[in-house]
């Protein structure tokens, strides 16, 4: 009874080691209970058992997903909840792995596809720690003794399976299903038990096991050498340019101290935020996030690596999508939205022209078929785009984040460019001719890149789905029509009856139903109308000089410090020979302003490499690195390359390559940093590739 499986727990599972850490404080533990009254004596008695009621938590199937959503949340992050307490309405759409790896099974269920998902919220990739499972059995009954048998075979073939054996437990047995044989154990009794481990000994066989998980984890999608090159080149550039950790870091540090809040450093790269100001978690509130803020978080970190520390609590991993770093975001957007629009000027440090041009911003999104909760269309992809158009009308595509590499103009400076408004071209519609661009030459490519990936994931999921439903509607109606029968004939002793049966075929029916129609909606994608947020006048730094601005004149580097056009020029040219003379291949992409200058192929590996070439007069003492290219350099150190290419008499000399150059971000505000030449070229490596 209860009684006895509520003493297992409290006295032998919730005090065995594994439950407690290096320093003797609990483990976060997740128990499974079939019934909903269970739920309640647990949630009650462990209540009692801890001495606080708030260290156990529950999720139950009337229990709502927003609810569901701030209890894992709670579960994960706050440090007074230890146990959750659940039916099987949390083993579907939750993950607990990042916190949890423990679990008990206070009762199993019949149904192995539920033990299978049960397991897996906290048995699943990206958990760091050996995962345990109790299951409460009575082993004295027949079904216990299937169960005892059951789990004491998948012991021993999980060693030999690397641990995935849970991971099919609902295919194991191709004729009958665990669920036929439990009924058959409990009503035969003794007579069936050889046979029972005769049929578990052969349904849990290695080779057999293996083959189920190979048809549930093998892609059956054949992908030539040219679309796996492509797939491969997008993630090695999508890796280069990735906001996390070090655009994300920068930011969130800034704005969160700008709204009173303390980032305090603890392990290296890791925070405790001990008081999250008010109005972050009031904006939370007002936005609705998915799971909440909390008043505070024992770690945070913006490195996935640095989650888990031994001995040291979990962090949470602030990323996009995370509460946190969204409320922010919405409180910043709130405050400076206007300013945006207004308009800015900025410098361009880098720009050794004198044309100054406009920068427009614009927002662009994709949506599908389905609705939000305030009934518009979902936004599936939104991505900031922006748009130079150059004192000539000439429009660019600027690239990923091009004000990075801008500075603010000062004062002295804003008056100085007083009079270019006055100018004829800026009383031009240019806000039209840039949304006209971006609909024709930077919408385009966003929407076939989600499309190109949306759908196929979609496809996948509609077999899957279609595939697991099809089969229970099978089961289901087969059921119904055997009962129907021995009722019919005056033989049924099931506690089921058919009516009951064909109801649970109905619903999964209509279940199946819906949510196709659901990701045929997903499959509607479509391309929405940019807008502009805001544009801002981007004058080069040499123009201050060409406008007779005395300061500006002071202020511009000397020629040892200047990289003009034809420096540029010529340096760019003899990176590209010599990367083709050591046979590599190489390709220009300087003017998409990515970060780098040049995508550099390796024959022997086919991967990319990412060139950042830097032209300097022979004998300039410094050399000028944006904050741009730094974190490009830190988010893909091994295939980043600063090139330098000192050039005297019109003559290129040979590139010197060095690699993982930069450690360190730079500060928020910074755009660019100056480094002595003579201690960079000391880390150049032995020759000059």
């Amino acid at each position: 009874g209860n009684d006895k499986k509520w003493k297992e727990l409290s006295e032998g599972i919730l005090e065995n080691p594994e439950m407690f850490d290096a320093n003797q404080n609990r483990r976060k533990l997740v128990i499974f209970t079939e019934h909903r009254d269970t739920l309640n004596y647990l949630t009650d008695k462990l209540g009692l058992l801890l001495g606080n009621p708030n260290h156990v938590v529950t999720i139950h199937g009337q229990t709502p997903r927003e609810r569901r959503r701030q209890i894992q949340e709670a579960f994960e992050q706050d440090p007074e909840v230890l146990i959750l307490v659940a039916t099987d309405a949390a083993s579907e759409g939750i993950n607990l792995h990042r916190r949890a790896h423990l679990m008990v099974n206070y009762d199993l269920p019949w149904n192995p596809n539920r033990i299978e998902q049960r397991f897996g919220r906290i048995h699943r990739i990206g958990q760091s720690e050996s995962c345990h499972l109790w299951n409460l059995v009575a082993i004295e009954t027949r079904e216990g003794h299937v169960f005892h048998r059951l789990f004491e075979k998948l012991s021993e073939q999980r060693k030999a399976l690397g641990g995935a054996v849970f991971d099919v437990l609902g295919k194991m047995f191709k004729d009958r299903s665990l669920r036929e044989l439990l009924i058959e154990a409990i009503r035969k009794g003794d007579e069936v038990k050889a046979k029972l481990d005769r049929v578990i000994d052969t349904e849990l066989d290695v080779e057999h096991l293996r083959g189920l998980i190979e048809d549930r984890y093998l892609a059956h999608e054949t992908l030539t050498a040219s679309r796996v090159r492509e797939i491969r080149d997008q993630m090695d550039r999508a890796q280069a340019r990735k906001l996390q950790p070090h655009y994300i870091g920068s930011f969130f540090e800034a704005a969160f101290k700008m709204f009173g809040g303390q980032l305090n450093k603890r392990e290296p790269r890791r925070f405790e935020i001990r008081r999250v100001p008010a109005e972050i978690r009031l904006r939370d509130r007002i936005i609705g996030t998915r799971a909440p803020v909390l008043n505070a978080y024992e770690r945070v970190t913006f490195h996935k690596d640095d989650i888990r520390v031994p001995d040291k609590p979990p962090a949470a991993l602030i990323a996009p999508g995370h509460p946190l770093l969204d409320a922010t975001i919405d409180l910043v957007l709130e405050k400076y939205r206007d300013s945006l629009r207004q308009g800015a000027v900025l410098v361009d440090t880098n720009d050794t022209g004198t044309e100054p041009r406009i920068l427009f911003y614009l927002e662009h999104s994709i949506t599908d078929g389905r609705k939000d909760s305030k009934k518009n269309a979902l936004t599936i992809s939104r991505q900031l785009q922006f748009v130079e158009i150059t004192r000539t009308g000439q429009l660019i595509a600027a690239g990923y984040a091009p004000y990075l590499d801008y500075t603010p103009a000062t004062p002295e400076q804003l008056s100085a460019v007083l009079p270019l408004f006055d100018e004829p071209w800026l009383s031009q519609n240019l806000e039209q001719r840039a949304l006209g661009f971006a609909i024709q030459k930077i919408v385009p490519p966003h929407l076939e890149e989600v499309r190109a990936r949306r759908e196929h994931y979609i496809q996948k999921v509609m077999q899957q789905v279609k595939a697991r439903l099809t089969s229970e509607i099978n089961y289901w109606d087969h059921r119904a029509n055997v009962l129907k029968a021995q009722e019919d004939a005056g033989k049924n002793r099931s506690n089921l009856n058919s009516a009951n049966a064909r109801r649970n075929a109905d619903e999964l029916a209509d279940r199946l139903k819906k949510r196709m129609a659901e990701l045929e909606q997903e499959k509607s994608i479509v391309a929405r109308p940019p807008n502009v947020l805001g544009g801002a006048l981007v004058v080069p730094a040499s123009w201050f000089a060409s406008a007779g601005d005395i300061n500006a004149l002071h202020e511009t580097p000397t020629p040892y410090g200047t990289s003009d056009r034809e420096i540029e020029r010529l340096a760019m040219e003899k990176v590209m020979q010599f990367e083709r003379e050591q046979g590599f291949q190489p390709r220009d992409i300087s003017p998409e302003n990515r970060g780098y200058d040049i995508e550099s192929r390796d024959p022997k590996t086919d991967r990319l490499r990412f060139i950042e070439v830097k032209g300097r007069v022979k004998g300039a003492p410094t050399v000028t690195v944006t904050k741009n290219e730094i974190l490009t350099s830190l988010n893909r150190p091994d295939a980043f390359i600063l090139a330098i290419v000192f050039v005297a008499s019109g003559i290129a000399e040979t590139p010197v390559y060095l690699r993982q150059t930069f450690s360190q971000e730079p500060e928020f505000g910074t755009a660019s940093v100056n480094f002595k030449l003579s201690e960079l070229l000391e880390k150049a490596t032995g020759s000059k590739t």
